[in-house]
């Protein structure tokens, strides 16, 4: 990788995290602020950053642009959509898809509760495997081998009071996961949400995304939301289905 493509990288990867001035992109760099004002220009001639005012920069237009045209790319997200939004109607609940990319789980498609307290999420957002009904899910597909090195690797930041935060217990429960067929997030993530999820599966049967049901405590408690199981596993099935999965009993 070039060098300028690399601290192109690096600026724009700064500026993920909201609008910055010259100043502050050349320390987060770490090269003089000429150079880094020639990268701004050429990112800027592209749209892939904006000029906020005379001194700071933000993300531009272009890069929303291809994060959207990635998103459409992954067929799962097209082939659920419908499903999702029937559930999210039938439930009242919000709901996720999710998909794995490394050592976290990334949102690529949502659709809002209709209660009137409301998940703050966004598509494209990141979480860890560890703490979430969807990271479970989609590990609880490996094999028994894999599951115990992506286990072993993984950092368990406890976020709440509730998080598993040793290997042991992660494979215990990826076990659990596997024989039930859903996973579930007891204040895990966030200490004030409760949430379930299944798998979705792809033509040879391995599970490729996650669809989660999320509830605030103060509007639904666990066994409520754990009503939902049956419901949600059949529309994963169905969008499994639609994907080139075939049921062993079909």
């Amino acid at each position: 990788m070039s060098q300028s493509l690399r601290r192109g990288l690096a600026l724009l990867t700064e500026l993920a995290d909201g609008p910055r001035n010259l100043d502050q992109l050349a320390e987060a760099v770490g090269v003089h602020k000429s150079t880094v004002m020639r990268l701004l220009r050429s990112l800027e001639a592209d749209r892939f950053v904006k000029r906020s005012d005379v001194y700071r920069y933000r993300l531009g237009s272009a890069l929303f642009e291809l994060a959207n045209r990635a998103l459409d790319g992954i067929d799962v997200r097209d082939t659920a959509r419908s499903h999702l939004l029937e559930l999210g109607e039938s439930t009242g609940h919000t709901v996720h898809l999710a998909v794995r990319e490394d050592d976290q789980v990334v949102y690529v498609d949502k659709v809002d509760s209709t209660h009137a307290v409301r998940m703050y999420s966004r598509i494209g957002a990141r979480a860890p495997l560890h703490c979430t009904a969807v990271g479970k899910v989609l590990l609880s597909g490996l094999d028994e081998s894999a599951r115990g090195e992506v286990a072993a690797a993984l950092d368990y930041p406890a976020l709440t009071d509730n998080t598993i935060t040793e290997p042991e217990r992660f494979l215990d429960e990826l076990d659990r996961v596997s024989r039930s067929g859903y996973a579930v997030d007891r204040g895990e993530h966030e200490d004030f949400v409760h949430c379930i999820a299944a798998g979705v599966r792809d033509p040879r049967g391995e599970i490729v995304a996650a669809v989660s049901l999320s509830a605030p405590k103060v509007l639904f408690d666990f066994d409520e939301l754990l009503g939902s199981t049956g419901e949600l596993s059949r529309v994963c099935d169905r969008v499994s289905v639609e994907l080139g999965w075939q049921p062993p009993d079909s």
